[in-house]
């Protein structure tokens, strides 16, 4: 990755933060998002899509942003996702992310193409701006790790989900654990409407 795409805001305004969030599509645990701002001395070669990377890379990369940047992250809960939808529990753990930084930035580069509703500073939302922003591409791996560590910690307390497999996510299998062990205070309710229908006859 180059600062090319990012570098004519970061021209415009010096301190701007990347946000991108984490656990969208998963059955159970939180969504999280991450802000992130990088000195302009950041190497943001090893940086893309955390998705992309494998989880040694994030870690290692996790481990290099909390290090030398200004990070936050944000959640929001199953039982604000369960109430607000997924999208608006999105913004909310993204805007809890921007405050968690505890300085105020110049400007936001969001990935996606919405802007989150309550972000109180100017932004512009980026396509895959996580394979084209170094600024979005560091904090969706604070996202991920972040979730990722915190799927472990549930899965220590949920044993019979087996959550450090699938991490939440809706497999054929985790919808055969919910269904032998029933719904635990960590699944959005929200997501399981259908949940008869994985039923094996």
């Amino acid at each position: 990755m180059t600062w090319d795409f990012e570098l004519p805001y970061r021209a415009d305004y010096p301190g701007l933060c990347g946000i991108d969030e984490a656990g969208r599509g998963p059955l159970c645990g939180p969504v999280v998002a991450g802000a992130v701002i990088l000195p302009d001395d950041f190497d943001v070669s090893p940086l893309n899509d955390s998705k992309k990377l494998s989880e040694a890379k994030r870690e290692k990369l996790y481990e290099q942003i909390t290090a030398s940047c200004l990070w936050g992250v944000g959640i929001a809960t199953p039982e604000e996702i369960d109430a607000y939808n997924i999208l608006n529990a999105t913004y909310l753990a993204m805007c809890r992310a921007v405050d968690a930084l505890h300085t105020n930035p110049s400007f936001a580069l969001v990935d996606g193409n919405r802007i989150p509703k309550g972000l109180n500073i100017p932004a512009v939302a980026v396509v895959k701006g996580d394979a084209k922003c170094p600024s979005i591409s560091a904090a969706s791996v604070i996202a991920k790790v972040s979730r990722d560590r915190m799927m472990k910690e549930l899965a220590l307390q949920y044993p019979q989900y087996e959550l450090e497999k699938h991490k939440g996510y809706p497999t054929k299998e985790h919808y055969r654990k919910i269904l032998e062990h029933g719904i635990a205070p960590i699944y959005r309710r929200s997501f399981l409407k259908n949940l008869d229908q994985h039923r094996e006859d």
